[in-house]
């Protein structure tokens, strides 16, 4: 059955070219961030039903529920209070990069409603971390909000290769303390040379450098350990996640995202000459795959985050069922709307009640 959503604002909205949709939504949580009477009452309408609810536990964190907004929505750290009120267990900014960039040529951006995908090339275009960070410290501060926020940090396109250890640890100099926990994105298409940073060696020399920077912050007084995640893609063959997984061992990485946007062009895709990471339902198997083979590989003992290709109930409980300990969605929240993570929320609960 069409929600209200998808019978009359989405047609309006898909009228519009995808990016412009996109600012409107990230305008309108804006807007709904900075009016905290409604905010508090639109998130009690959203969780209704849910006060049974047992937050779930994963890298030191309680998260209200399962379903989490995945980074690219939010870059500059503007909507994401609105978050909780729109039934989400958590928000994940960005990506951020130390120095702003535009990110790639308009337009970058591409919906295809019949198969409930997307192709983007954004480019990691933001605001940059001293900005973001900036912002954040006139927002709600670790311990004090609804949810946990996530930040998630990527290379700055003008850094070479082989300064990328570098380059992250400028924005995670600058956004640690804001952040619940941080990810780093080693994993868009849409960065020249970016992927090459889950391979082995590099791999190391980026987690050596994080992992290093952040116990010696951690050591501080009054600072805290904050959990460090990693997104991979969903095009790693089965001995590279072998390999990254490896890597996340030895440094000891609180959790991993699986998965990334995809530059396989599956199906309906085979004739789609846009270049981008593709996302929706198409990605929904591939990225399934990935959790599952994570969890058997490491014994349900990493916690893994699960994306890619959420349209419903089902397909969030398929990421569960593999292993995933949380799930994120976006290109899903375009095709259902603003109220697809309460409804989600809402679903493997009862569904969850009823095993």
């Amino acid at each position: 059955m069409a929600t209200f959503y998808e019978t009359l604002f989405r047609p309006a909205l898909f009228r519009k070219d995808s990016e412009t949709a996109h600012e409107l939504g990230v305008e309108a949580m804006a807007l709904l961030g900075g009016l905290p009477p409604l905010r508090r009452a639109l998130e009690c309408w959203s969780r209704r039903g849910m006060s049974a609810a047992k937050p779930v536990e994963a890298f030191g964190l309680k998260f209200p529920n399962a379903v989490g907004l995945a980074a690219g929505f939010d870059k500059n750290a503007k909507a994401w209070p609105a978050a909780a009120a729109l039934g989400f267990g958590h928000v994940e900014i960005g990506t951020v990069t130390a120095l702003a960039q535009p990110g790639n040529p308009k337009p970058r951006m591409f919906r295809y409603p019949a198969e409930e995908a997307v192709i983007n090339r954004m480019g990691f275009n933001n605001e940059g971390a001293e900005a973001v960070a900036a912002r954040l410290a006139k927002q709600a501060q670790p311990g004090q909000r609804r949810i946990p926020l996530g930040i998630n940090l990527g290379k700055s396109k003008v850094t070479e290769i082989e300064q990328a250890p570098e380059d992250y640890l400028a924005s995670f100099r600058r956004l640690a303390d804001y952040a619940d926990y941080l990810v780093l994105n080693v994993s868009s298409p849409n960065t020249p040379n970016l992927r090459q940073l889950q391979d082995e060696s590099r791999l190391r020399e980026l987690l050596s450098a994080v992992t290093g920077a952040n116990a010696a912050r951690s050591a501080q007084p009054g600072k805290r350990h904050v959990p460090v995640l990693l997104k991979i893609a969903p095009d790693l063959t089965w001995p590279q996640v072998d390999a990254v997984l490896g890597v996340i061992a030895e440094y000891k990485l609180d959790g991993i995202i699986a998965t990334n946007t995809t530059l396989a062009r599956p199906g309906f895709f085979a004739t789609v000459s846009e270049a981008g990471g593709l996302s929706g339902a198409p990605l929904t198997r591939r990225s399934t795959e990935i959790v599952r083979y994570i969890a058997r590989s490491t014994g349900g003992r990493l916690p893994i985050i699960g994306v890619g290709g959420i349209t419903d109930v089902s397909s969030a409980a398929e990421k569960l069922d593999a292993g995933a300990t949380l799930v994120q969605v976006y290109s899903g929240m375009i095709y259902r709307g603003p109220f697809f993570a309460a409804d989600l929320a809402r679903g493997l609960m009862e569904r969850q009640r009823t095993r």
